[in-house]
């Protein structure tokens, strides 16, 4: 198998994942929609179910997340960035608004009441940071025409918005109620789940970074013969 063809294997099967799971959490959210308050994360969450502000933001934000996933799944597909360039836009921008607008704001309250500890709180605080700030990057250099710098970024907002994946498959193979303090484990899933994703990030943009160098040497040969 040739670097080129593994990459894109990855590629695809990293796609395939994220829709897989986006699927999965549609499915929990779905339980969320009768209102009960003791159902699944908010069986955890008795102490702050009653404060009509954290209900309100939990909500807002399960009820967006996954749109974030699924808009940002097309967001890096070079056919569809070429054949598609207003449908690129609009969607773009979807998932700008959603995460600056709806999920920044909603995450930093939920962070402060987090699970976790202070191990959590802080985690998912320096999240909510990076997630924002890579965000508002990519749409700044954008703006200027810096198209690679856009999509680096992007590719950074990305690799936030899917650490609640991480985290989940993180939880779902390791976690075992005999093994584990709740707590603990909870914190230290968060900041695991942001490490891993950020790791993924930077070697798709070391990746990047080489087929461009590739290409420019490809285009400098082609122009000299």
């Amino acid at each position: 198998m040739t670097k080129s063809l593994g990459i894109k294997m990855i590629k695809i099967m990293a796609v395939f994942s994220v829709i897989i799971f986006s699927i999965l959490m549609l499915k929990t959210i779905s339980q969320y929609i009768s209102g009960d308050k003791n159902i699944g994360f908010l069986a955890f969450k008795q102490e702050v179910i009653h404060n009509p502000y954290w209900m309100a933001f939990f909500y807002v934000h399960i009820f967006s997340i996954t749109l974030c996933l699924l808009a940002g799944l097309t967001q890096f597909s070079n056919q569809f960035l070429k054949e598609n360039k207003s449908l690129h836009r609009i969607i773009g921008k979807m998932y700008v608004y959603n995460i600056l607008i709806i999920n920044v704001p909603a995450c930093f309250v939920l962070g402060i009441f987090s699970n976790g500890g202070l191990i959590g709180i802080t985690g998912f605080l320096i999240q909510d940071f990076l997630w924002a700030y890579f965000t508002v990057i990519a749409v700044l250099s954008i703006k200027k025409g810096d198209i690679i710098r856009h999509k680096n970024y992007m590719i950074l907002s990305y690799a936030i918005t899917t650490t609640a994946i991480t985290f989940r498959i993180i939880k779902n193979l390791v976690y075992d109620d005999n093994l584990y303090d709740y707590e603990l484990f909870y914190g230290i899933n968060v900041w695991l789940a942001l490490i891993i994703n950020l790791l993924i990030a930077y070697w798709v943009l070391k990746v990047n970074e080489s087929s461009l160098k590739r290409d420019i040497r490809k285009a400098d040969i082609k122009a000299d013969e």
